[in-house]
């Protein structure tokens, strides 16, 4: 089996599994800490889904950590699957989130005014949230890749 960038078990997955639980936490907290969020489903959406984002990659992150300390092998057929597929799910969940997030965003920016006329709303803490909750994405996306090669490629 070959040894990529972001397996499971080496250091380069942790790293990815760092960065990801990072910038989704980012996203949740800034998105949270915004005044207004609750005024788009999109942006509860972008919450509940860097959310579990944030769970799955803090999960995968220990279990990373665990295989470091105790030199061990995670690449077998059945734990490979598994991890491909939650990778795949979250990403799809994640990328759907960021990017209606990003709609309502253009939608409250260009279309409407509504960030002009309604100060209350903390329209640069959406942004940031929905910046932070891409780089998350496609921190998941590279590691969604790498599990796919690498059940591919299985003996």
């Amino acid at each position: 089996m070959k040894e990529l960038f972001g397996s499971p078990g080496k250091a380069s997955g942790l790293l990815l599994r760092t960065g990801q639980f990072f910038f989704a936490g980012a996203s949740v907290g800034a998105m949270a800490s915004a005044a207004g969020f609750s005024i788009s489903t999109a942006f509860c959406y972008l919450i509940a889904s860097m959310g579990l984002q944030a769970l799955w990659s803090l999960g995968l992150a220990c279990l990373d950590i665990h295989a470091l300390r105790l030199k061990r092998r995670l690449q077998t057929p059945i734990l490979l699957s598994l991890l491909a597929v939650g990778d795949w799910v979250t990403s799809i969940l994640s990328l759907g989130a960021a990017s209606s997030s990003a709609g309502v965003m253009i939608l409250f920016v260009v279309d409407s005014d509504l960030c002009k006329r309604d100060r209350k709303l903390e329209c640069n803490m959406f942004g940031i949230s929905i910046a932070l909750a891409f780089i998350s994405w496609f921190l998941l996306a590279i590691s969604s890749y790498v599990m796919m090669w690498m059940l591919a490629s299985v003996d």
